[in-house]
């Protein structure tokens, strides 16, 4: 839905108009050894399930097969980031073309007041005239954080920030949980498309059989949800990348999720994308 009258009406890849949901989480642990990268076309193979990319920044993903012909989507994961600089924001979207724009990774959690957020969003972000997502928020239901974060944000913004998404991350322990978060989010902003940018059970007893479960019923659920318009699942890695470069991430959900296995080939959860 285009919630903005200074957004120009555009696709959400600057090269055609996708009708799959999926897209890959791509992160850093992906960036240090392209000789051991995954490769994004992998998932690529046809039927339009799988569409999108994003790597956290604004520059497109590191790896042995470039986006894999999916469509990119940057991120200005920081204020100001040392590899994504927001003076760098409008002429990398420029020279590369993508038409959707991630916003500040957690900001609810990592010390960014409303305040701050709703003024750096229109500074830097209302200009590009291209899809938004507002900062992408946790799960967390402590006051000040998550959706009440976000819910201030909006306050801040005074009717001045120019957005399409509302941007989740989830991490817990059951599908009715999540469920219930994102049919709460929609509640609480019902004129807006979602998309949920990380999710996955938080290390599960179960492992990666406990995942596979789960993502069947999250994916079967928000195929079905005509308010979502992209979902992500944590984590396009493998086991041995991820515990490599990511053990605090490991931590939390464990190496059941990944999207590959450490041959590079689709693991049992990532052949749940097809």
């Amino acid at each position: 839905m285009l919630t903005s009258a200074r957004l120009v009406v555009v696709a959400l890849f600057a090269t055609t108009v996708l009708a799959g949901k999926r897209g890959l989480c791509w992160t850093y642990c992906e960036f240090t050894d392209l000789a051991l990268s995954s490769d994004p076309g992998v998932f690529n193979n046809g039927d339009g399930q799988v569409v999108a990319i994003y790597d956290y920044e604004t520059y497109a993903p590191p790896s042995t097969n470039g986006n894999g012909g999916l469509g990119f989507i940057g991120m200005q994961r920081c204020t100001d980031c040392s590899s994504s600089p927001i003076a760098d924001l409008a002429s990398r979207q420029a020279a590369q073309g993508w038409a959707t724009v991630f916003t500040l990774n957690e900001p609810d959690i990592n010390g960014i007041t409303p305040s701050q957020a709703a003024s750096w969003y229109i500074q830097y972000i209302n200009p590009l005239a291209i899809k938004k997502a507002l900062p992408a928020v946790t799960s967390s239901v402590t006051s000040g954080q998550g959706l009440s974060w976000l819910s201030q944000m909006i306050s801040a913004c005074a009717g001045q920030c120019y957005f399409d998404y509302i941007n989740l991350h989830w991490y817990g322990t059951t599908f009715a949980e999540f469920q219930s978060y994102v049919e709460s989010a929609h509640s609480q902003f019902p004129n807006y498309q979602l998309v949920i940018t990380e999710f996955a059970l938080q290390n599960p007893a179960g492992g990666q059989a406990a995942q596979v479960t789960f993502f069947q019923q999250a994916f079967a659920f928000l195929d079905g949800a005509s308010y979502v318009q992209l979902y992500f699942p944590f984590v396009a890695t493998s086991p041995a990348l991820f515990q490599a470069y990511n053990p605090s991430g490991v931590n939390i959900v464990g190496t059941g999720s990944c999207l590959y296995n450490n041959d590079g080939t689709p693991s049992a959860v990532g052949n749940l994308m097809y």
